[in-house]
């Protein structure tokens, strides 16, 4: 006896929904089949290999002019590669602002190791949770979702530690990427309901000071 168009239909949807559920698994970082990897460039494995000493210019530095992150992705420190875990340190001087962003590839939980940090996300029905951190304090953004960072204290600097769920969980910087990449003013234009002049003061203030 044949099977009916449903039963077709039926085990068309199963595969489909199949394959979603694998896409999903393996969105991560892949797993490796050994302890680590050694860079191809590594002729001696010891301890050097798993130890990274970038940050040590935090130690004792003076505040920087402008928001800085110390990144401490597997482009920076090799030994990362198939462990997905990396790191980044985020120093803010007074009033100012990590941009609306989002990182692809990892979720991130930050931690303020000195003074005090608002922070907020967005989810996909656009609410917006803001809360505002003290010096100890956790939060974690959600991989993919937009969020930022701000030092409200017009006097005092703010130190934080970001840890991602991937060697490399990029960033997608939202006024970069709109503002800076080359998509036509009259689109953006439309698409913030504003005109072109606007978007060429915007796209004016995004570009690099020498």
């Amino acid at each position: 006896m044949g099977s009916s168009p449903r039963s077709y239909f039926n085990l068309f949807i199963w595969l489909v929904a199949s394959f979603a559920i694998v896409e999903i698994t393996m969105a991560g970082d892949p797993d490796i089949l050994t302890d680590f990897v050694v860079p191809s460039n590594v002729t001696t494995v010891d301890g050097n290999l798993f130890t990274y000493t970038g940050l040590r210019v935090l130690v004792g530095a003076e505040t920087p002019p402008a928001f800085k992150v110390l990144k401490v992705s597997m482009a920076e420190f090799p030994a990362l590669n198939g462990q997905s875990v990396s790191y980044a340190a985020l120093q803010f001087p007074a009033g100012t602002t990590n941009p609306p962003h989002t990182h692809p590839r990892a979720s991130e939980l930050l931690f303020v190791l000195d003074g005090s940090l608002e922070v907020g996300l967005i989810d996909t029905t656009n609410k917006l949770y803001t809360q505002t951190l003290q010096t100890g304090d956790l939060f974690v953004f959600p991989k993919g979702l937009v969020h930022f960072q701000f030092n409200a204290d017009a006097q005092k600097p703010v130190l934080a530690i970001s840890a991602f769920g991937s060697s490399s969980a990029g960033t997608v910087s939202i006024p970069s990427t709109v503002f800076a990449t080359g998509i036509d003013d009259n689109i953006l234009a439309i698409s913030f309901k504003t005109d072109v002049a606007t978007i060429q003061k915007i796209k004016a203030g995004l570009v690099p000071k020498p």
